[in-house]
């Protein structure tokens, strides 16, 4: 017996199942950005690493996000 393969399966037009949805792009974060995040609350982004994270600046704390950033949300 094959193991099972980590590629996605191709779906045919004529499949009746539908293929997943395809991932929402990730937002685009600038410097001086101003952001809310569900735990740390309100920032300002001071650096931006393409693709990676945001160091974002809270106040009371600097806090380094990964990508997604399900959490963080720009104002």
């Amino acid at each position: 017996m094959k193991p099972a393969s980590g590629a996605s399966r191709r779906h045919l037009p004529t499949s009746p199942f539908k293929p997943p949805p395809p991932a929402p792009p990730l937002e685009q974060f600038s410097v001086n950005d101003q952001v809310t995040h569900d735990r740390y609350g309100l920032g300002v982004v001071l650096e931006v690493e393409d693709g990676v994270a945001v160091i974002v600046d809270f106040r009371s704390q600097q806090e380094r996000i990964m990508t997604p950033y399900k959490k963080l949300h720009k104002l």
